[in-house]
């Protein structure tokens, strides 16, 4: 299964296509605002609003032989510790190796934001290296999460 924490995802897209080509079960989680699938491998799950309802539903529901697709880093740490796969939009892996680090950086990144209330800007604009990163990434996991879900 893969699980799309979709509400602020870019890549619903792409990772239907490769869902669709490797023939898995891919599931939008969301507030609500998405236009429902007809694929058939696809399901839009809307939760209810409220603060990271989304991903408390995914992060209940994730594990071993599961990918997951979230730019939301608690939600990716729930989720690499219950042992599913996690990939950024970007096709960034997060793994038990990186994800402690990648989770102080999240904090220290939140602290200078406090301490300079006129700190301005955002992250980099995405781009289609992202999104081609992105689809290969999505395609290797996937298969690695199939094999080691059956294997």
């Amino acid at each position: 299964m893969i699980w799309i924490d979709a509400d602020a995802c870019p890549v619903k897209d792409e990772a239907e296509r490769v869902a669709t080509r490797l023939g898995v079960a891919l599931a939008f989680v969301s507030n609500g605002g998405l236009r429902p699938s007809r694929n058939p491998l696809v399901t839009m799950v809307y939760v209810p609003e409220g603060p990271d309802v989304a991903d408390k539903y995914i992060a209940e529901r994730a594990g071993r032989g599961d990918v997951v697709v979230t730019n939301d880093i608690p939600l990716a740490a729930k989720c690499v510790e219950a042992g599913a796969r996690v990939l950024r939009p970007d096709g960034e892996a997060l793994t038990p190796a990186n994800i402690g680090n990648v989770l102080a950086t999240r904090d220290l990144m939140a602290d200078l934001r406090s301490a300079d209330p006129f700190r301005q800007g955002g992250g980099r604009a995405f781009s289609k290296a992202d999104r081609s990163r992105f689809l290969d990434a999505l395609d290797r996991t996937t298969r690695a999460a199939e094999r080691e879900k059956n294997g």
